[in-house]
């Protein structure tokens, strides 16, 4: 019944559309120049469906029956051009995308265009019957064909245009500005259409619809066009036919004056659905773009959008609220700057070159990044970069998704650093066996040097023996300690070219001495390439493997077992490193989890079920693998494997060559400051056959020194002291002695605090680790020496 009633009530207002167009047929009482029924038609059928068409084919066959023709035939062919018209047109909108709601440049330039072709169908078979029935001359074909097509293609375009949209839900209207413009519409139309003026003022009149038009089309959409078109057309087309207006001429009659409104109403109908849309375009980009600045700016993440320059440089352009608190700029400060300059270390870094590389190519990236805050400190940022092209396929900006990670890395660093204690601490017991040896013979020979000194002249020779012991004894301590330094270090990050030997056997001398009541361990060193890399991250990697693998052996029976370290490298070239076990190997379903933070198969209270997670942490930011293979009650072989670095370019520092001459350096006056008296004074002992000394505990006296103009060629200042550290001696030096402040050499015996870690890094001086070895700090002094007083 729906579909019935849909028909019938198509077809009711087609039939009057067509009776009002045969009203101002010009040609044989049928070709009119103003055919309403095709928009009806297309719109109609476009809405309802095209099965709907029996409803067209019969209203128009009717119509051209009783008003035009007379002729059933001719009706009935009339009828057929009409529906096929209709039918064609609603299947090319359909296939070509078309939304009725005409708010988008394409759709009104498809509309138009379907509007001309599809026409041609009714006009072929109307034109062909008026000529074989008799009631046109062949002579005529042209202009009968021409007037038809005319006629319904402006059908179409008022009627039908305005069909489609009025059809759509009504928008909140402003009805005082509308009924106002609507006035205007049909005041100056009765004015230009009703008035007697003559071309060329006629013409003007006509002129003065056009803003008319644009104000209807701009401040209403596409709605307030199709009704100032549907105005227009009503008022010029009434105008015309009566007579008056400037498309009327009672010479030439009116089948060229309806030719000449026709051309005015097309260009009208055009423009006007053509601004319309422009205009709905730009409303739903302004609208999307602030849908899309609204949603950036709520991202948690921080946003940040560059423009890419002529030169291949970057201009920052955006960036949302999240990504200016996270830098402490606001956006006024950041739009137009170079994002180099929120970067710390520019370049300089792997990853950013690789960020450099990626901008360069126009590729994404994604990796890890470091920016400087406003207020000096460092930000830590996992950054994806995303090219945005052109239609060419042009990139014309980069999208930066920042996510602040620095609490999380800080957090990272405390586990790290927690873990890598706890492996020590296991270990605590061998270590302090490693350290009670050597120095139970250096007491006992140092014993023996005072023994010896007391027999005179005699015991010089005896003395002298047993102060090699002891110095032994001391240095086997000193390489203990730097283990135990190198495998705490907080500032661990510092990369350098390593020898992976180097880096496995600290790890062997702390483990030695709690894997030998378990098992035997085995050395088997190859030739593995350099790496670039952080000795004390590396050296908690080996260090974390070999605990693993004691604790997979029982205690008690050592003969049966043995823990193996191989090193050399893989076929590939990288360097490997392999710590195997005999002990008791895992299950596939343990091997699968043992990388997974916080599980572990150990009792509670002695794992925490990090170190093999942290440990595969640190070999992949080298950019290696950590594998494992296994098997239950078999033992594990646990393999790193880290990138060769490309030292092409590393040379070992050459020998100095011996002069044929030797020349004693002249004696220069230098200052020692360090709170422990004992190390201060064996230093001064050290040093002052060559040079002048001056010992202070306190870095306040030495300072007060300077500034009384005491002149000091060099200056060994312990790092960290109470009161007045060597941090507080740089800074005074640097803004009141600048000279003496590059000729100053720290010894220290760690970095415990932030400040001085960061200090440790930033500072170009030399600084020397305690305990320092003699030979160590007078070649340190004379180098510092001959480099900063050769002028």
């Amino acid at each position: 019944m729906r579909v019935l009633a849909e028909m019938l009530a198509l077809a009711a207002v087609y039939f009057v559309a067509a009776r009002l167009g045969l009203l101002e047929a010009t040609i044989a009482g049928t070709a009119s120049p103003i055919w309403p029924a095709t928009g009806v038609s297309l719109a109609g059928l476009f809405l309802l469906g095209v099965s709907r068409w029996p409803a067209i084919f019969v209203a128009a066959s009717l119509a051209n029956l009783l008003f035009a023709s007379g002729s059933p035939a001719v009706a009935l062919v009339i009828g057929v051009g009409n529906t096929l018209e209709a039918v064609l047109g609603v299947l090319m909108l359909r296939r070509l995308g078309f939304s009725s709601a005409l708010a988008r440049t394409q759709d009104v330039l498809v509309f138009t265009a379907v509007a001309v072709t599809c026409t041609l169908a009714s006009v072929s078979a109307g034109s062909l019957s008026l000529v074989l029935s008799g009631r046109a001359s062949w002579s005529e074909v042209g202009i009968t064909a021409w007037v038809w097509w005319l006629g319904n293609v402006m059908g179409a375009l008022v009627v039908g245009s305005a069909v489609l949209v009025l059809a759509q839900p009504r928008p909140e209207p402003r009805w005082w500005e509308a009924l106002g413009l609507a006035a205007l519409i049909v005041g100056v139309g009765l004015w230009s259409f009703r008035g007697d003026a003559v071309a060329p003022l006629a013409y003007a009149q006509v002129f003065l619809l056009f803003p008319l038009g644009v104000w209807a089309a701009l401040r209403f959409g596409v709605r307030g066009a199709v009704v100032s078109i549907l105005l227009t057309a009503g008022i010029s087309i009434w105008g015309t036919v009566s007579g008056h207006g400037p498309f009327y001429s009672k010479a030439d009659g009116t089948t060229v004056d309806l030719l000449e409104l026709q051309l005015f109403l097309a260009v009208t109908s055009f423009t006007g659905l053509l601004l319309a849309a422009a205009r709905a375009e730009q409303g739903k980009a302004h609208a999307q773009l602030e849908l899309l600045a609204r949603a950036v700016s709520g991202v948690r993440d921080g946003v940040l959008i560059h423009q890419l320059l002529p030169d291949g440089g970057l201009r920052v352009v955006y960036a949302n609220e999240s990504f200016c608190d996270m830098v402490g700029f606001g956006l006024e400060e950041l739009v137009g700057r170079s994002p180099r300059g929120l970067l710390m270390g520019g370049a300089e870094t792997e990853e950013h070159q690789r960020l450099v590389k990626a901008v360069r190519e126009g590729s994404c990236f994604r990796g890890e990044v470091v920016m400087a805050h406003k207020d000096g400190s460092r930000v830590q940022s996992e950054v994806l970069v995303s090219p945005v092209r052109n239609a060419r396929g042009q990139v014309t900006y980069f999208v930066a998704t920042h996510r602040d990670v620095t609490a999380q890395r800080q957090l990272q660093a405390k586990l790290i650093s927690a873990e890598r204690i706890a492996a020590v601490g296991t270990l605590a017991a061998g270590v302090g066996h490693e350290i009670n040896n050597p120095l139970a013979y250096l007491v006992l020979n140092l014993e023996g040097v005072a023994q010896s000194l007391e027999q005179g002249p005699t015991g010089l020779a005896e003395a002298r023996a047993r102060l090699d012991a002891a110095r032994e004894g001391a240095e086997r301590i000193r390489v203990i300690v730097r283990d135990l330094k190198v495998f705490s270090r907080q500032e661990g990050e510092d990369r350098a070219m390593l020898d992976v030997n180097a880096v496995v056997v600290p790890a062997l001398r702390m483990a030695a001495h709690a894997v030998r009541p378990r098992a035997r361990l085995v050395e088997e060193f190859g030739n593995p390439p350099r790496v670039m890399g952080s000795e004390s991250r590396l050296g908690q990697v080996m260090l974390n493997l070999l605990v693993n693998a004691l604790q997979a052996i029982p205690e008690g029976s050592p003969e049966r077992h043995e823990v193996r370290v191989r090193t050399g490298r893989d076929d590939s070239g990288r360097a490997l490193v392999e710590v195997s076990d005999t002990g008791c190997g895992m299950s596939p379903s343990v091997q699968a989890r043992i990388f997974d933070p916080f599980f572990t198969t150990k009792p509670s209270g002695e794992g925490t079920g990090l170190g093999l997670a942290i440990c595969q942490q640190i070999v992949q930011s080298h950019g290696g693998e950590l594998r494992v293979r296994s098997e239950e009650g078999q033992g594990t072989v646990f393999t790193v494997l880290l990138p060769a670095a490309q030292d092409a370019g590393f040379q070992e520092a050459p020998e100095p060559e011996a002069s044929a001459a030797s020349v004693a350096p002249p004696r220069r006056r230098i200052l020692i400051i360090d709170d422990e008296p004992r190390l201060a004074q064996s230093m001064r002992m050290l040093i002052e056959p060559s040079h002048d000394v001056v010992v202070t505990t306190r870095g306040a006296e030495a300072l007060a020194w300077v500034r009384e103009g005491q002149r000091f060629d060099l200056v060994l200042c312990d790092l960290q002291m109470p009161g007045t550290t060597g941090m507080d001696v740089y800074s005074n030096l640097r803004a009141h002695a600048p000279e003496l402040a590059e000729r100053l050499v720290f010894i220290s015996g760690g970095a415990y605090t932030q400040a001085t870690r960061d200090f440790v890094r930033s500072v170009r001086n030399r600084i020397l680790e305690k305990p320092v070895r003699p030979e160590e700090l007078l070649a340190t002094i004379d180098e510092a020496l001959a480099t900063t007083l050769q002028a």
